[in-house]
């Protein structure tokens, strides 16, 4: 269970604090739930019950945890899958799962497909650069939070590292 003042990954919304642990009954059923803020977004609250397996919610990664993450950058991703849907599908159940070791596999392939799709001079398929630009606003997020820098930071030094290997 989260504290107050906790900050955590929500799979739906990416870093949130926790700002409220209360007891609200919905439909008869009283129950205890998070009240969340979204970081960055000031204005949104969430209120999730603090037993939902629907969505992920765990602590943001360590300083470590990311240091790691963003060295596999080094190395080759996850296969990349040539039918749209099935790609979709695939790489969208890996980022459910809130494996971060596997998400940054994904966001390798992806990142690594983008830069040839640019150096081709060709367009990279909509629903891939949808996928990428979740995993740089929630993933890329939480690995600058771990980390002390920004989102756009870590982004680029992925890059970077990535053109060194090719």
């Amino acid at each position: 269970m989260f504290k107050i003042g906790d900050v955590i990954v929500y799979s739906a919304h990416g870093l949130c604090k926790v700002d409220d642990i209360c007891e609200k009954t919905v439909s008869n059923v009283t129950r205890s739930y998070y009240v969340l803020h979204p970081l960055g977004q000031s204005g949104l609250t969430i209120s999730t019950p603090v037993d939902n397996d629907k969505v992920v919610m765990k602590k943001i990664m360590t300083r470590d945890e990311a240091e790691e993450i963003l060295e596999s950058f080094r190395s080759p991703g996850i296969d990349w899958i040539d039918d749209v849907r099935k790609r979709a599908q695939e790489y969208q159940k890996i980022i459910k799962t809130g494996d971060r070791k596997k998400i940054a596999k994904v966001a390798n392939t992806l990142v690594r497909k983008s830069l040839e799709f640019e150096e081709n001079k060709r367009k990279m398929p909509e629903q891939d650069k949808k996928m990428l630009n979740m995993i740089e606003k929630i993933f890329f997020h939480e690995m600058a939070v771990a980390l002390s820098s920004t989102a756009d930071g870590i982004f680029e030094t992925v890059i970077e590292m990535i053109k060194q290997q090719n």
